[in-house]
Formats: C-alpha cells, structure tokens, sequence
C-alpha cells in the first residue's frame, strides 16, 4: 500500500489529535494512531478507550486499506521535516512503514490495525447544533469550576440539561458553582447527561468561533462533529447533584464593582493569607470595601480599602482568594455584581457587562468560616 500526504498537513491534523493520546495506555495499540485510506482520504484515529477523536485530510493513494503508526515517532519525525510531499510504503503482512522525504528515509513497525479498538456508534441518539463560539465560551466559563475527586467522578465533569427552550451547563466541586444559560439554543428533545473534561479541553482548543458542531447524544456516549474533526466520549456515569438547591435565591447585600479593580486587590492580599485555607475577608459598609487576609503562623496579615457601590446592611464574610480569582478570571465581564445574603451562606458573583443576547451566567463560592 502506497500513499502521499504534505508534511505540513498530516503534522497539522496529528499535533489535535496526540493529545488523546494517554502516556499510561493500559493496551500498547492505543499508543499508535490508525490510518484508514478510502478513496484518496486519510482518516487519521486517536483514542484512550474513553474518547476518541478523528480527522480527515487528503491524499494521493494507490489503494485502500489501514495500519497503525506509532504517535510519538510520526510526530517528532514530522516536527522536523519541512514542507514537503512524504511518500508512505506499507506492507500489508509485516506491518512495516517506510517514510520517504526528499532528504532521506525512515522506517518504522506499525502493528495490526484490527488490534485498534473499534470507534463507538452512536445508535438511538438525538442531536443539535452549536455554534463554535457558544461551546467554547460555556466551557471557559464553566469547567474551571469542576472537580478532581475520584470519588465523585459525576462532579468532575460538565453536566448538560438539554431542553426544547435552553441549554444549561453546569459545573461545581462543591466548594464554587457555575451555572451558564442559553436561551438562543434548544434541543429536539428534553435530555441531561456529564461530559468528561479530556474531550472538552480539546474542542475548546481546537473550535473556532463560527464553527457549526453537530451534537449527538445517547444515553452512554456524546460526539462532537465540526470542520474535518470527529470527537466520540463516554459519559460520566451517575446522577448529579441538584444544584439549584444550593443557590440562595435572596441576596439583599449587594456590591457592584470593576472586575479588574476587585481582582487585582484580592491577587495582592491573598499573598499574605493562609497558604492552607487561602482565606480572605470582605468586610462591607457604606461604599467602602475591605479586604483583609492573615497568616498567624507566620505573622502576615494585608488590608486593602476600595470604593464601591453596595446595597445593603454592614458585612463582614470570607471567601477562599483562589476560588473567587478564579471566577474573577473567567467571569468574562468588565463590572460585577456580588450578591450576599449571610456570612454562613454563599456569595453569588454575576456579570454586569459583555453579555451575549440569551447568555446568563451565575457563580457561586462557598464561604468560609472566619478566624476569631
């Protein structure tokens, strides 16, 4: 089997696709992409069992067939080769591949491409259409907020509730929740299932802002589609939290302030604080914010004094200064409300500004109890 691909494209599509790779594969074949050729198309495959990704490119071939390719020696081969046509020999029977460039030839032994593990089909499943630009933006507004724990694999993942009128995604790990609203999308049917991060990431990394993606969902797996990619994950298996119950619903206390100006001032005095429980304190009267932080074992403490606009009676609440940075880091608005109702309950931070139409996004951080 003989065919000929640029350099330049297979290193293009491979770089998206290694990073399904896993570098503790439990079955030496998933080491190794699969290459299927069908009427002078490249199907270039990737997977960890968990999720699997494919793309497409053209070719110039002889005949059809498959084989599988070590990844990592393809890759650092094609990192160092120029833009050129690359001319691949393939024996069907001992699985040799010998790479012909303009400069030189490199052989390597691929492996049975019936080893590879089938790509999942998705049978009974619904779908609907997303724009690039909508997926990512609720992925970087939402994943940040899941968790770690392995054992609460549902909380680790980003949990969808398709509906006929909206899509909600969801994410929280118990300590910060973030919920964000479409309104200008819906599906054919009313559905809800967790997504994994690994494929996530990959779609956020590789998605443009107008890129059409077909959604298709069963109840075990979920496949993205856009451009020339394929992406194919499990979902998370369990039921999740019920979030809703968790989000105070009257906040009387409530400061509104430039998004920059309240981050830059909590990155300052969270220096200072507890490098355990990264503890600071929002103190609140009139239009005055403070913020302070301590360290006792260590003898440090920070106070900043910022103007503000608050509605709301005198308050004096802490908040872990790694999670409120981070949804300051990713709130995407200019100004933010943060809402409060006590000191023993969760503060809830909105945007104020740069919002989409039929975009709506909440977060909310667990307080933390104050030093004495």
């Amino acid at each position: 089997m003989k065919f000929i691909v640029n350099s330049t494209s297979l290193l293009s599509e491979i770089q998206k696709l290694h990073g399904i790779i896993s570098s503790n594969n439990t079955l030496p074949i998933l080491d190794n992409f699969l290459f299927i050729i069908n009427s002078n198309k490249l199907q270039i495959i990737a997977s960890d069992l968990e999720t699997t990704m494919s793309a497409e490119i053209k070719i110039e071939s002889d005949i059809d067939g498959k084989i599988t390719i070590p990844a990592r020696i393809l890759l650092d081969t094609l990192k160092s080769i120029p833009n050129q046509p690359l001319t691949f020999l393939i024996d069907n029977n001992t699985y040799s591949i010998e790479m012909s460039s303009e400069t030189g030839n490199y052989k390597v032994s691929g492996n049975n491409p019936d080893e590879f593990p089938k790509i999942p089909v998705l049978d009974n499943s619904s779908n609907t259409k997303l724009r690039g630009e909508i997926l990512s933006n609720a992925i970087n507004k939402t994943l940040f907020a899941s968790g770690n724990d392995e054992l609460r694999p549902v909380m680790s993942g980003l949990f969808c509730d398709f509906s006929t009128e909206r899509v909600v995604f969801v994410a929280t790990d118990a300590h910060k929740l973030v919920r964000h609203i479409r309104t200008d999308v819906n599906s054919d049917i009313n559905t809800s299932f967790i997504l994994p991060k690994k494929p996530l990431n990959i779609i956020k990394n590789n998605v443009s802002e107008n890129d059409e993606i077909l959604v298709q969902y069963n109840e075990t797996n979920a496949l993205f589609s856009f451009n020339n990619i394929t992406i194919i994950c499990r979902l998370i298996d369990g039921k999740y939290p019920n979030y809703d119950a968790v989000i105070p619903k009257e906040n009387p206390n409530k400061l509104t302030i430039e998004t920059k100006l309240l981050l830059s001032s909590i990155k300052r005095v969270a220096i200072y604080a507890n490098k355990t429980t990264h503890q600071i304190k929002l103190k609140l009267a009139g239009s005055e914010l403070q913020i302070t932080s301590q360290d006792l074992d260590f003898a440090n403490q920070a106070e900043e004094r910022l103007s503000c606009n608050y509605e709301g009676e005198d308050l004096e609440i802490g908040f872990n200064s790694k999670f409120m940075i981070d949804m300051l880091n990713n709130i995407g608005s200019e100004n933010v409300s943060v809402e409060m109702s006590a000191p023993n309950r969760a503060g809830i931070i909105l945007p104020l500004d740069n919002q989409q139409e039929g975009e709506n996004t909440l977060m909310l951080v667990m307080p933390v109890m104050l030093n004495s």
